[in-house]
């Protein structure tokens, strides 16, 4: 007699679902949506059923780009994706949280709509670009209640400071907009070489963004530089800087950026031959090292830059909303040893 060989149950077939739209995804174009919550479906099946009038919100045909709004009713027809497909979303999913350590950052702010967070130098905000994670994956394994939490905007791995991140879909995008309208403020301070001019006060040559050549280790890194303004690949760029402090041998400046370009402080003060001290991309590097190796109180081992204060309008209440973050004690540390004659 045969042995009886059973295989794996089928799964069943896949049903019409109603989804009610809550306040998180609320804005949000109905492409993106299915694409975020559809997961191992390929993009172009998405827009071919939007197209053809099965996706549907209030009964209604839409566009790929229709905004949904606080309930909405969204048809989503049946979807069937292999198993295979099916596997290896959900192995990925494992994948990225795998060595994932929860970690709970400083909180300078927090209420039910966003957390903003006093991030350490050498960490990075998310992963990627060879970090396995960063602060948002760390939150949301110390944070496994929350159903949203996502990055406002973004900080240098070597910068410390205020870092914003949105509780809610709405007021990620409300903070977004503040940010592209340059209705907040961003001051960092960062102490640099020598005595900075105090008349020189703003700073706008135009940015460019590429990848560094070569085959050493540190060919296809990204790096940026100053252009003409008439430069077809330059992107217009405005840094406010105002001196806090003259020192015997550097400057402690207030430098507030109303564009965020990558890297924008430490190039636009670098091109003006005044590059932040402990910057290793585009710093003095000679000069770093002699700060690094100094005695253990004076010794400088990371970047000058701080996210020292965000000014922006709360996103629901409006009302404005000034936070500060001092600086860490290796900063603090290091500007009242250099401060000494």
């Amino acid at each position: 007699m045969k042995p009886i060989i059973e295989g794996k149950p089928s799964a069943p077939a896949p049903e019409v679902k109603t989804v009610c739209i809550d306040e998180d995804s609320a804005g949000q174009r109905v492409d993106n949506f299915l694409i975020r919550h559809l997961k191992g479906v390929p993009k172009t099946h998405i827009y071919r059923m939007i197209r053809s009038g099965e996706v549907r919100v209030n009964k209604g045909r839409i566009q790929a780009d229709t905004r949904l709004n606080a309930g909405d009713l969204l048809r989503v027809p049946p979807v069937r994706i292999s198993e295979r497909v099916a596997e290896k979303a959900q192995a990925m999913a494992h994948g990225a949280l795998r060595g994932v350590p929860a970690r709970d950052f400083a909180v300078l702010f927090e209420d039910e709509h966003l957390l903003v967070i006093n991030k350490p130098a050498g960490v990075a905000v998310h992963g990627g670009s060879g970090v396995s994670f960063g602060v948002i994956e760390q939150l949301r394994m110390a944070r496994p209640q929350a159903r949203f939490l996502e990055l406002v905007h973004r900080l240098d791995r070597e910068t410390s400071g205020i870092l914003l991140v949105a509780k809610k879909r709405s007021a990620l995008k409300n903070l977004q907009d503040q940010f592209r309208a340059r209705q907040t403020d961003k001051t960092y301070l960062a102490m640099v070489r020598g005595a900075w001019p105090a008349k020189l006060k703003v700073l706008d040559k135009p940015l460019h963004k590429y990848l560094l050549g070569g085959a050493d280790k540190q060919a296809g890194e990204r790096r940026v530089k100053v252009v003409a303004r008439d430069d077809a690949d330059g992107m217009p760029s405005l840094t406010l800087v105002k001196v806090r402090e003259h020192l015997p041998e550097g400057s402690l400046l207030e430098v507030t950026i109303k564009t965020g370009r990558t890297h924008q402080i430490r190039v636009h003060l670098a091109s003006e031959g005044y590059p932040i001290l402990g910057d290793d991309k585009y710093g003095d590097f000679d000069l770093n090292k002699q700060l690094a190796s100094a005695g253990s109180k004076s010794a400088l081992k990371r970047m000058f830059l701080h996210a020292w204060r965000l000014q922006f309008n709360h996103p629901v209440s409006g009302e404005r909303l000034q936070i500060v973050a001092e600086l860490p004690p290796e900063l603090a540390q290091f500007s009242s040893s250099f401060s000494s004659p």
